[in-house]
This record gives C-alpha cells, sequence and structure tokens, in this order.
C-alpha cells in the first residue's frame, strides 16, 4: 500500500526529523512540507493526501484552526511538545498524538496505526466509481483502469475497454480511488498498478506506453516490486 503524506512543522530539527523517520518507510510518499498554516491550507484545497503530520503552534493558523479549514479524509497524526491539546485534538478524531521530542518507535506506532485505518477504509471502499463527463455520469471499474493521463484542463482515463474525457482534477481522483489500486506516478500521470507491464529505470510501462515516474514519487517503484 502507497500512502502519501505531507508535514505540516515550522521548527527546523522537527522537520528534519520527520522527513528521517519517513524516508525509512518505503510505503510512506511525502508530498510536501509547510512551515505555515496559510500554505498547508492551499495545499490541502487542491491535492489529496492520506496523512497529515500536523504541529499545532505554526504561526497564524494554528493546528485546530487549520482542520476547521480544509475538508480532507485524511489521517491525522499531531506532533507537538504541549499536551493540553489532546482531548482538543481527539475531537476531530484523530489517529495519534506524538509528543516532542518524539522516538522513531513511538513514530513508528503512529503511522502503522495510520495504515491500519487507511486499509480499512480501502477494504470498504466499492470496486467502481462515477465520472462526470459531458453531460452524464460514467462508471468506470477500477479493474478496468489502465492508466489516467492530464490534458490540459482535462484527465484522460485509458481503460480495457473505452476511454473517458473528465474535467474531474487529479485531485478529486486521487480521493476516489484507492492509492493501492490506482496510483499518481507523476503530476501528469496515474496507473493501476496490477496493469504495470514493465519498469525500466525510472520508467513505468502500462498498455505499451512508457510513463515516466517523477522524483516525488520514486518510492512506488520499491512498493510494486515488492508486490
Amino acid at each position: 500500500m502507497i500512502i502519501s503524506c505531507v508535514i505540516i512543522e515550522d521548527e527546523p530539527l522537527a522537520i528534519e526529523r520527520a522527513k528521517d523517520y519517513i524516508s525509512k518507510f518505503p510505503w510512506l510518499i511525502l508530498k510536501g512540507v509547510f512551515e505555515t498554516g496559510v500554505n498547508a491550507v492551499r495545499f490541502l484545497e487542491n491535492s489529496s493526501v492520506d496523512l497529515i503530520l500536523l504541529d499545532i503552534n505554526i504561526g497564524t493558523i494554528d493546528g485546530i484552526t487549520l482542520l476547521e479549514s480544509v475538508n480532507t479524509t485524511a489521517e491525522i497524526v499531531f506532533t507537538t511538545a504541549y499536551n493540553e491539546f489532546a482531548i482538543k485534538g481527539y475531537e476531530f478524531n484523530i489517529t495519534d498524538y506524538l509528543l516532542k521530542p518524539y522516538t522513531f518507535e513511538r513514530f513508528t506506532i503512529a503511522v502503522e496505526r495510520a495504515k491500519k485505518n487507511i486499509a480499512n477504509k480501502n477494504n470498504n471502499l466499492t470496486d467502481h466509481i462515477f465520472i462526470k463527463t459531458g453531460t452524464h455520469l460514467e462508471r468506470i471499474n477500477f479493474d478496468e483502469i489502465l492508466y489516467i493521463e492530464g490534458m490540459g484542463d482535462y484527465r484522460c482515463i485509458y481503460c480495457t475497454n473505452k476511454r473517458v474525457m473528465t474535467l474531474q482534477t487529479f485531485y478529486e481522483l486521487e480521493k476516489l480511488i484507492p492509492s493501492h489500486i490506482v496510483c499518481r506516478v507523476h503530476k501528469s500521470y496515474m496507473v493501476s498498478l496490477k496493469k504495470i507491464e514493465a519498469i525500466e529505470k525510472d520508467q513505468i510501462k502500462v498498455a505499451n506506453k512508457y510513463i515516466s515516474i517523477s522524483d516525488t514519487y520514486r518510492n512506488v517503484i520499491k512498493i510494486i516490486t515488492k508486490r
């Protein structure tokens, strides 16, 4: 399973610790580090992630206000030096609460708990989605998807039996399709993990098409080869 995450933190040492711990898990993909709540909110309004590592004291927009400002289904792990926010945090049904300075062992417990929660969510999902295309909704079964390509304002969903053009964004598609089925590998591409034919250096072959893997999603290769 691939889990995308972000760090929302304004302490340099805490950021480096979190980045180091994340790098030890091949199934965690770091999509960004944000030192202010304002920048984090802008990102979360347009991008989907599975896990947020969130400091509570981050300037003008604190962690609590940030959660009240965004609509996200991500697992939330608070990272803070203050334990008085614990009760307030659990009002948001957060995944875990890490008190700084936390150890790698404690960090592991938190991300494994998040991974388990995400897996349970995915197991309860359906096997298809309905995509807005033109004036109607088109049913697409997950097992028919080959890859999804960005084309300007449109996304083209290539399936085994058809192609579907939609104005729905990658952000919206990432929220609709579980990452263990169709995963983002580039800013312009998502691919079905089961439909990958070959991996050559920094490219994935799907349906006789070679798709580049960007640096952000480099860990995807490790996860695919271990499946």
